[in-house]
């Protein structure tokens, strides 16, 4: 299998409501490298047993990895991480359109890769079968059907030790014309004997999204590609997720089996910040 990744990267000290704009830079370093570095842990070949026989590991799970990270002039962290995890693609885009520069990356590889996938810089994934589950979902659901993955944070104390993150939009956020979908409500399939659910997903955005060589063509050939609407949310959120909801039918696995299919948001602004959990708050 042969993977493609491209990351949109961008670091400038200020005040600033993402990660790429506050005062320290050593968070978006962290978060940058873990991001890299968890792409060739998974899916890379350097995987091995110890012993003196050294016998190659998750052989049956090897891949060709290319990632590409872009970024606009000098405003990254790229020096914080080892120069042979990545690809270095410089960009003149203003940088809230960095995403879409990964888009034409991505058009301008058309035809090389089994998979096309964009990967904000700070989402980790650690399931080595994350491919096979989405090449299992497209052979079931149909090449228009598109799953994303639930993306979470993490925290070492209660009330909540895990949050999938990207819940419900605020009504008046986004178009509601942008949300309609054709897609089945629902589906569910029996997987290793047990049953999976997924929904049509109210919001599409992960950070992220990963595109078969069919997908990624049919993504191209539409009116709308490098459109660099910014009507979704914001300028980022538009990059990660207007695209593939104009193009697929999108769906996530359901709650009661969230993490089917999920990636880690490497920072914790939600669990940190965002989110005001109400005195004696428990999960029900």
């Amino acid at each position: 299998m042969r993977l493609l990744f491209v990351i949109p990267h961008y670091y400038r000290a200020r005040e600033g409501l993402y990660g790429s704009e506050r005062p320290d830079p050593q968070p978006r370093m962290q978060a940058l490298s873990a991001t890299l570095l968890s792409l060739h842990q998974t899916f890379g070949a350097f995987q091995t047993t110890l012993g003196h026989r050294g016998e190659r590991a998750n052989g049956g799970l090897a891949t060709a990895l290319d990632i590409v990270v872009c970024t606009t002039a000098e405003d990254h962290v790229l020096n914080a991480v080892a120069p042979d995890l990545y690809q270095h693609e410089v960009c003149t885009a203003h940088p809230r359109l960095l995403g879409y520069e990964c888009h034409r990356v991505m058009r301008d590889r058309l035809g090389r890769y089994d998979y096309y996938c964009f990967v904000e810089d700070d989402l980790v994934i650690s399931d080595a079968l994350f491919f096979r589950k989405l090449a299992w979902f497209s052979d079931a659901a149909g090449e228009h059907c598109l799953l994303q993955p639930n993306r979470f944070e993490v925290a070492g104390t209660a009330p909540v030790r895990k949050l999938y993150i990207d819940g419900p939009l605020k009504p008046g956020l986004v178009d509601p014309a942008l949300l309609r979908s054709s897609g089945r409500p629902t589906l569910q399939a029996r997987v290793m004997g047990e049953p999976i659910h997924f929904r049509l997903a109210d919001n599409p955005h992960s950070g992220c999204f990963f595109l078969n060589a069919k997908q990624m063509q049919h993504w191209v050939e539409q009116a709308h590609f490098l459109h660099r609407s910014v009507e979704f949310v914001g300028p980022l959120e538009s990059a990660a997720s207007l695209g593939i909801m104009r193009s697929f039918s999108v769906y996530k696995p359901a709650p009661v089996n969230a993490a089917f299919l999920e990636v880690k948001h490497h920072d914790r602004r939600f669990l940190e910040g965002f989110v005001k959990f109400p005195e004696g708050f428990h999960v029900r």
